[in-house]
This record gives C-alpha cells, sequence and structure tokens, in this order.
C-alpha cells in the first residue's frame, strides 16, 4: 500500500486543476487555492468534491443575461426583475426596498455616484447576472448565497438584488454596477464566469445544499451552450446561421485530455491506498469516466479498446501528462 501523505498530495495536485480555477477568491491563507491548511484537509476536500461529481450534484448556474447601456436601460432592467417595485429589492449595503421611489432613488444614486452615467451610453454602465439552482432548492438558502456570493465577489460596486421564487427555479436577478467605487470597471471573462460559479456553490454548500460548479471539461462534456442572445435569436428566427451545440478546436480537445489526465492520476493514487472508501472510490471514477460523454464518443470511435480492463484507462494511457495524444482521441 502506499503512503497516505502521497496520495493525499497526487489528490491536492491534480484535484486542484479538475474542480478550481487559478483566479479563485479565498480567504487569506498560505494556501493559493483551497481555503484549508494541511496537505490532508485539503485532500479530504477534494474527496468530497469527488464523490459529489460522481453522484452529479446539481450544478449551479450563472449567467450574464445582459447589461445596460446607459441609465435608461438600467432603470428598465431594475423594473423589470422587481415587477415595477412590487418585489424587495436589496442592495450592497443589505437594505431593503421596494416600490417605484425605491427604485427612483438607486437609479439617482446610481447616476450621480461615481462618473456620471448618461441616459444612452455607448459602453455597459451594469451588468445583469442571473444565480438559478433546480427546482427543489429552497428559495432563501438560494437568496442567502447569492448574498454572500455577491458580498465577496462585488464588495467595491453597487448592486441590487431581487429574489424569483415563482418559477420552476429559484434564481436571484443582480443587477452591477460596472464603475466600481474607485473607478475600476468591471470586465467579467470565462475564468471570471467559473470562478462566480465556484463561489456561488461554495456559498451554498455553506447553507447545506448539495451543489457543484464542476466544469464542463471535468465532466467530460461535448456540448456547446450558446449565448443567451443567440438561444433566443433561434428561438425567434432571427438567427441566421444555426446554432452548432458540437464543441471542437484544439483548445476544446486540449482542456478534456488534460481532464482526463487529472482524472485518472487520482484513481491510480486512490486505488493503491489501504483505505476501503478510497479504493471504492477509485473504481467509481473508472465508472463514471466511462460514462462522460468525451470517453463514450472515443470508445465508439476506437471499439477495439473495449476489451480492455478498464476502458477509462485505456485513453489515460493514450495521453501523457502533457497532454499530447498518440490513438487519436482529437479524432
Amino acid at each position: 500500500m502506499t503512503d497516505s501523505r502521497f496520495i493525499d498530495g497526487v489528490l491536492v495536485q491534480w484535484g486542484e486543476r479538475l474542480f478550481f480555477p487559478n483566479n479563485r477568491r479565498v480567504s487569506q491563507t498560505s494556501t493559493p487555492r483551497l481555503s484549508v491548511p494541511t496537505i490532508g484537509a485539503r485532500a479530504d476536500v477534494i474527496r468530497a468534491r469527488i464523490e459529489s461529481t460522481i453522484c452529479r450534484a446539481p450544478q449551479v448556474m450563472i449567467k450574464v443575461t445582459g447589461g445596460g447601456r446607459g441609465m435608461a436601460a438600467v432603470a428598465a432592467h431594475m423594473r423589470y426583475i422587481s415587477r415595477n417595485g412590487r418585489l424587495p429589492m436589496e442592495n450592497d449595503q443589505g437594505t431593503e426596498r421596494e416600490g417605484k421611489e425605491a427604485i427612483r432613488d438607486i437609479v439617482d444614486q446610481w447616476r450621480l455616484g461615481g462618473s456620471h452615467i448618461p441616459e444612452r451610453s455607448e459602453r455597459r454602465e451594469a451588468f445583469n447576472i442571473m444565480l438559478s439552482m433546480p427546482r427543489g432548492t429552497d428559495p432563501l438558502i438560494v437568496q442567502r448565497a447569492a448574498r454572500e456570493f455577491a458580498l465577496a465577489e462585488f464588495a467595491d460596486h453597487r448592486y441590487v438584488m431581487v429574489l424569483h421564487d415563482h418559477q420552476a427555479n429559484p434564481h436571484v436577478h443582480l443587477s452591477v454596477k460596472a464603475e466600481s467605487r474607485r473607478g475600476k470597471r468591471l470586465n467579467p471573462r470565462k475564468v471570471d464566469l467559473q470562478r462566480w460559479r465556484e463561489t456561488f456553490a461554495e456559498k451554498l454548500r455553506g447553507w447545506g445544499v448539495d451543489a457543484e460548479a464542476t466544469r464542463q471539461a471535468t465532466r467530460g462534456q461535448l456540448r456547446a451552450y450558446p449565448d443567451l442572445w443567440r438561444a433566443k435569436a433561434q428561438a425567434e428566427g432571427r438567427l441566421k446561421q444555426p446554432v452548432d451545440r458540437a464543441k471542437s478546436g484544439e483548445r476544446f480537445k486540449e482542456s478534456r485530455r488534460a481532464a482526463i489526465v487529472g482524472w485518472l492520476q487520482i484513481g491510480k493514487a486512490l486505488e493503491t491506498s489501504d483505505q476501503a472508501h478510497d479504493r471504492e472510490l477509485a473504481a467509481s471514477i473508472i465508472k463514471y469516466l466511462q460514462r462522460t460523454p468525451v470517453v463514450m464518443q472515443h470508445m465508439r470511435e476506437h471499439p477495439r479498446e473495449r476489451q480492455r480492463e478498464l476502458p477509462g484507462m485505456a485513453v489515460g494511457r493514450a495521453v501523457d501528462t502533457k497532454g499530447r495524444n498518440d490513438r487519436g482521441l482529437e479524432r
């Protein structure tokens, strides 16, 4: 059997790559990604994330649904999410207000606080963000987690949030002023969106809700999810070219190869453990990999590898730790 310290080290090394983005916000500790102090504790966090992913815990959803180009658009969105003042709006100070007058006050604060925002602008003056969980999740917990998420990610920005619990999926609409109190503008990128998902899922777990924010690459997914405006335009027949849901490209392939390598390195380490639970987890990882779309596609293209003892391992042997492939996984 392998030394448990070695196994924990492997889990932390590869688990952080699978489950935690590089720019994740954590507490002020000596560890760069996981806000727990020891290797053993960090490895236990990875074990929990592996189990949650394999058991297919609900994935949180965060979408940037648009942004106001000028104060007129920002105000219109506030009226929309608050149902014209009928639903309470909570601001960045934790104060809740209702009614049309409350909307007018918030609009004036945003318009005059910091750089002046004109009625119409060539740039986004606010970002509209939606945080959602599947049906059955307690709406009040979604609201609490969204509140903690906003405090963590937008502490220097003005924002308002509104809970919608009257639809199938409980969700929170968050409108964030693009310019911070220090004059720095918000400019979210793909890595920021993944960090936001991680933060929101972490806050939900803090309230006892089983939630995950695992990247598509880690889950071995092949589908592409189009921007919201593309999906709406296609539904309304306004999109000239149909949305292609099949992902491709070298970066896409490389991310899936790297994820498989990470899973297999963890599985190999766990199967040498003297702990029965670790060995069971290793077997579950292989079964999980065999059901992921990326591995299933590979096995369809390479049917002879079905005869191997562990088809998932067959994919792993085809890829070295640098992500190079010599069996055509990219085909």
